[in-house]
């Protein structure tokens, strides 16, 4: 089992590492699927990834104080915003914009109400 979570932590931290350019796929996420995953099969990659420059500090606010940095909250908001605009856009149909709003309202109220970094 242990060699399953590591090719889940290696898996994502690529995911994560790609969110950062790619505005529509979340980093955040992958990175803390990536903590549990190395603290399940690796001590040694859990401890690189936390003390790593850009990826740690948003793993160590959530983990610490359950919190997501300001800079991070506008970029998530953004992200949402641009994929409904770009489903508007496509002219999906209204019952799927619909249900992508109800989406995008529970994740944007589960951001924008955790502590800040």
């Amino acid at each position: 089992m242990r060699y399953v979570w590591l090719a889940i932590g290696w898996v994502s931290v690529a995911l994560g590492i790609a969110g950062i350019p790619l505005p529509l796929l979340p980093t955040t996420p992958f990175l803390l699927l990536a903590a549990v995953a190395f603290a399940k099969s690796s001590p040694r990659f859990h401890a690189w990834l936390l003390s790593h420059p850009r990826l740690g500090p948003q793993i160590l606010d959530w983990q610490q104080r359950g919190a997501i940095r300001p800079r991070a909250k506008i970029a998530a908001m953004v992200a949402l915003a641009a994929s409904f605009g770009i489903s508007l856009a496509i002219g999906f149909d209204g019952r799927i914009l619909a249900a992508q709003a109800i989406a995008l309202v529970a994740v944007a109220t589960f951001i924008l109400t955790r502590n800040s970094a």
